[in-house]
């Protein structure tokens, strides 16, 4: 085997189970983050997410000696990097893609590269952003070549590789999806295949590194488009008093239709995040993609208008209150069921807007988070029973398993996720 020793770089949602999947088929890896209390807590064979399965796998690794965390790159014959894309501040009404951590990622792993090494981008990034990795890299080493020039020759291998795992899933999906593998060259496409083959059980797909990244963003659009019809309809449907719920119902029944529930918006690093990358680079052809996310943009307003409604009503029917004596509980603060990632989060979003406008008591109930990682001012985490009995009026934003085996009967209930 040509790889002994794989690092990654970012040690994330994505990062740390790839490394430890590597780790587990008995190769060295060294994971690679900036975070001094994320290494130190791989090191000591724990792990600071929640993952189903992580922790054993990641804990016998450490234990053997195949995974190592450290916060500066180090030797190594294949380096995959996993690292944020988030986008740059600004006004502009199409949001600019911020590339810089993957233009750090790629100055700090420059120094220690050699020739024969393979490096893959497995961040989600924009069309074109392999190349700008290459284009750091050659750069920073300009005693190697790479595949722009030399194409099979190169001294350093390039490709991407988009990660396509569900939270909550990813040891599973890791090993048994397929992988599409966007090579800059012939051999860097074999290379990558190589390289993955040591645990993934999927096929592996060649394309070129451009369409490798826009497979990813397509994926996720497509499903951004699916879940922008199902929140318009649960709006119009709102506005017509009928049960969205029973009306998907009704309308998957049609054998070539299968509508997705509706929500409080769409979070995630993913689905809300990567069609924006499309949009930036084709403002004037993605039409459909540019609405769907302005679409599920909305719907947290949506939502928040509802909650307001909600506490007038409240106020009226109880003319004796104040609005600083009505509690509000919201059910849910991560972007989708049963895990603990709040990352572009909607749930959490509404409940810090709802902290801003009133004046009263706010509960959270998270069972995925424990109140050292709450960061909203003013919010009180609390278990479920407790909000049930103490809140005055109920948003439901998460349809976590602990909430699906329990309910609340009240007049003043807004469930997003149509489970009370």
């Amino acid at each position: 085997m040509s790889f002994n020793t794989v690092s990654v770089i970012g040690m994330g949602y994505i990062g740390l189970p790839t490394a430890a999947m590597f780790a587990s088929r008995r190769v060295n890896v060294i994971g690679v983050d900036i975070n001094q209390h994320v290494v130190d807590t791989i090191n000591n064979g724990e792990i600071h997410i929640v993952e189903p399965g992580l922790d054993m796998i990641v804990h016998a690794a450490v234990s053997e000696g195949y995974l190592k965390a450290v916060t500066k790159p180090e030797p190594a014959d294949a380096f995959l990097i996993a690292v944020p894309t988030p986008f740059k501040d600004s006004e502009s009404s199409v949001p600019e893609p911020d590339l810089s951590y993957i233009e750090s990622a790629a100055k700090a792993i420059a120094p220690v590269l050699k020739k024969g090494n393979i490096v893959i981008l497995e961040s989600t990034s924009p069309v074109g952003a392999t190349e700008q990795m290459m284009g750091w890299l050659a750069e920073a080493r300009e005693d190697l070549t790479f595949p722009k020039l030399v194409g099979d020759k190169a001294d350093i291998n390039i490709a991407h590789c988009p990660e396509r795992v569900l939270p909550g899933h990813v040891v599973r999906e890791l090993v048994d999806n397929d992988r599409v593998i966007g090579g800059m060259s012939k051999r860097c496409s074999e290379r990558a295949i190589e390289l993955y083959k040591i645990f993934v059980e999927g096929e592996c797909i060649v394309t070129n590194s451009r369409t490798a990244e826009m497979a990813k963003l397509t994926e996720n659009s497509c499903r951004d488009v699916q879940i922008a019809f199902a929140n318009e309809l649960s709006i119009i449907c709102d506005k017509l008093d009928i049960d969205v719920w029973e009306l998907i119902s009704l309308a998957n029944r049609h054998p070539r239709i299968n509508i997705l529930q509706p929500g409080p918006g769409v979070g995630g690093h993913c689905i809300a995040v990567d069609p924006w990358f499309i949009v930036s680079k084709a403002p004037d052809e993605a039409k459909i993609i540019h609405t769907a996310r302005k679409v599920n943009d909305f719907k947290p307003e949506w939502v928040l208008n509802k909650v307001k409604v909600c506490i007038a009503e409240f106020l009226q029917a109880y003319p004796g209150k104040t609005a600083r004596e009505v509690t509000i509980a919201c059910y849910g603060l991560a972007f989708k069921p049963d895990i603990d990632d709040l990352r572009e989060s909607p749930a959490l979003r509404i409940t810090e807007q709802i902290v801003k406008f009133h004046s009263g008591p706010v509960l959270a109930v998270e069972p995925n988070i424990s109140k050292g990682d709450m960061n909203i001012k003013n919010v009180n985490l609390v278990e479920l029973t407790e909000a049930q009995s103490e809140a005055d009026i109920h948003i439901v934003l998460v349809d976590h398993k602990e909430f699906k085996n329990s309910s609340v009967k009240s007049e003043y209930l807004i469930d997003t996720k149509g489970i009370w």
